[in-house]
């Protein structure tokens, strides 16, 4: 009795695969199409003459596989970074519904609070109102010089550079629910992270303003030079979410690696003491990545006009930064639904 447990058992016929054969589930004969026509017969000597050549050919094969073919790789690079360009193209389109992430952000932030958003502003008056009577007192500066200085250096640190740094660590993964619910692109949380410090920058800047206005200190037209830099810095908040936002998604350790270091380059940068006080040793200065983005911003609104060469490393600085994030993006932007 033939065991029906087998596939290709044969029904009839003394040569097994003449006509029909026995299906592994049911043991029931289906029908086989018949195979005819001549075929080459070889002898043991001549297939064992032939092997060494099979065998090379696939040898050649398998390392062509492995060594991979260098035009393939190059066209697998740029169509990793066009589906890159392509999602941050589609994420911009998107813009409106990154405005209301980034809106909704704020408001469930103070969910419940008769204030609101204003905490910000007030929080921050306190906190430079403070800072501004101690420093002036140890550092022996005038309250009316140093006041307007401290309020925006604070702003645009805190918010502008340090907060925008750390919140780029956490784009993806603070968005993961979104991400895997919904099919988007994932250049929307970063333009909804930019949305979102945005409108808290939009809160804090009042505090400076009114602090100009109090004692009289008007920046003048020069100021209007700051708008170049903040546009260089909303490039840059962006390129920040995808470099950041992806490595993070990898490796979990980054963000407390960045928040390091951010309080690190807080008192190493001028912020709450001025490069003047530095004298002819602050020409270390310009090697602080955190000081040309720096000044292209607040020189303007102090009054005063960046030098050309705080622009030239402000802008290489900016692009080396988005060259960097595009490649990160670009090879990172398959595997980042499965690693956060």
């Amino acid at each position: 009795m033939a065991d029906r447990s087998f596939t290709g058992v044969a029904a009839d016929g003394p040569d097994g695969l003449r006509d029909r054969t026995m299906t592994a589930s049911t043991g029931l004969p289906s029908a086989v199409t018949p195979i005819t026509g001549d075929f080459p017969t070889l002898s043991v000597q001549e297939s064992m003459e032939r092997a060494p050549s099979l065998q090379s050919g696939a040898t050649a094969d398998m390392d062509a596989d492995e060594q991979g073919d260098p035009d393939n790789e190059q066209d697998g690079r740029r169509s990793r970074v066009m589906l890159a360009l392509m999602d941050i193209g589609e994420g911009l389109r998107l813009w409106r519904l990154a405005v209301s992430l980034g809106w909704l952000d704020i408001k469930l932030q103070f969910r419940g609070s008769r204030v609101g958003p204003l905490w910000l502003t007030l929080g921050t008056a306190v906190m430079i109102g403070s800072m501004g009577g101690i420093y002036s007192h140890l550092f022996h500066i005038v309250l009316k010089d140093y006041l307007p200085y401290l309020a925006i250096s604070m702003i645009l640190w805190q918010i502008g550079i340090a907060g925008v740094t750390q919140d780029a660590c956490s784009c993806f993964i603070s968005a993961a629910s979104s991400i895997r619910a919904t099919r988007l692109p994932f250049s929307l949380q970063a333009f909804r992270v930019l949305v979102r410090n945005g409108v808290m920058f939009g809160y804090n800047i009042v505090v400076p303003i009114g602090v100009y206005l109090i004692f009289g200190l008007l920046p003048g037209p020069v100021a209007l030079f700051a708008l170049p830099g903040l546009f260089i810095w909303a490039l840059n908040a962006f390129a920040f979410c995808l470099l950041l936002g992806s490595v993070a998604a990898r490796y979990r350790d980054i963000p407390p690696i960045v928040a390091s270091i951010v309080q690190v380059a807080f008192y190493v940068t001028p912020i709450i003491w001025s490069a003047r006080q530095l004298g002819a040793k602050g020409w270390w200065l310009i090697f602080n990545p955190f000081y040309p983005l720096l000044e292209i911003v607040r020189q303007p609104l102090t009054g005063e006009m960046p030098t050309l060469s705080v622009w030239a490393v402000a802008i290489g600085l900016s692009v080396l930064l988005w060259l960097s994030s595009l490649f990160v993006f670009s090879r990172s932007r398959a595997q980042l639904a499965f690693w956060i």
